[in-house]
């Protein structure tokens, strides 16, 4: 996978939230639920620090390390406090035993072998760990239409009128996408050894209305299209 694009396109990755604030802070209260009493955190794909420091400054959440692959998303991050090591979510070492939570934030449709990063996320983790995964559903309204505008190559199509959101994720990181089902994303969860699957969901509005308010999250996985699936060792 080239992580090229979130190099040359990190301030346009930042922008985009800061433009979808709504659906930036749906997104964040989806994750800081699940990040309650989460103890010691890593953060895999960790971006720019965006999140982090939204948790830091909003919900007294401290992510403890984060590791990113694209250079100049480590950088916006460690402006913004946070301890970021270079490397991708399956060449990286996690380190063995010394994390309570292992956090996949919107990283997961960029990763090529998700199940070894999954694998190194449960032996960092300390026994009764858990691992939050959050993602774009394939299935999910967000996810037709991401794969859509991917095979039209582009959002300025017909097809796409009347029904994209209104500032669309930009096309280059689209592209470098590979969304997977809930489903799926469960199965690689309990095959890298999690048990005690539990779903939880924001943006169930359309996302040609999403940005138009803050949602809370709820349970299940039926409806959203970004997703949190907690487990644990």
């Amino acid at each position: 996978m080239g992580y090229e694009s979130f190099d040359e396109y990190a301030t346009e990755y930042d922008a985009w939230f800061i433009q979808n604030s709504n659906v930036l802070e749906s997104e964040v209260r989806l994750v800081a639920s699940c990040l309650q009493n989460a103890g010691n955190i890593l953060s895999i794909g960790c971006g720019s620090g965006l999140f982090e420091k939204i948790l830091s400054d909003q919900y007294d959440i401290t992510v403890n390390k984060g590791i990113e692959p694209a250079v100049a998303m480590a950088e916006i991050a460690r402006k913004r406090g946070l301890d970021v090591t270079i490397g991708t979510g399956e060449d990286a070492d996690y380190g063995s035993n010394q994390y309570d939570t292992v956090l996949f934030n919107g990283c997961p449709c960029y990763m090529q072998n998700l199940l070894l990063a999954l694998q190194k996320a449960h032996n960092a983790l300390r026994p009764g760990g858990k691992v939050v995964v959050i993602d774009v559903p394939k299935e999910s309204a967000y996810g037709i239409l991401y794969n859509l505008a991917m095979t039209l190559g582009t959002w300025q199509h017909p097809l796409l009128d009347g029904c994209k959101p209104l500032m669309p994720y930009p096309i280059e990181l689209v592209k470098q996408a590979n969304w997977r089902t809930t489903d799926e994303k469960a199965a690689l969860i309990k095959e890298a050894g999690f048990k005690n699957l539990t779903f939880s969901q924001t943006l169930v509005a359309s996302p040609h209305y999403s940005h138009k308010i803050i949602e809370e999250p709820c349970e299940g996985h039926d409806k959203g299209s970004y997703v949190a699936i907690i487990a644990y060792k």
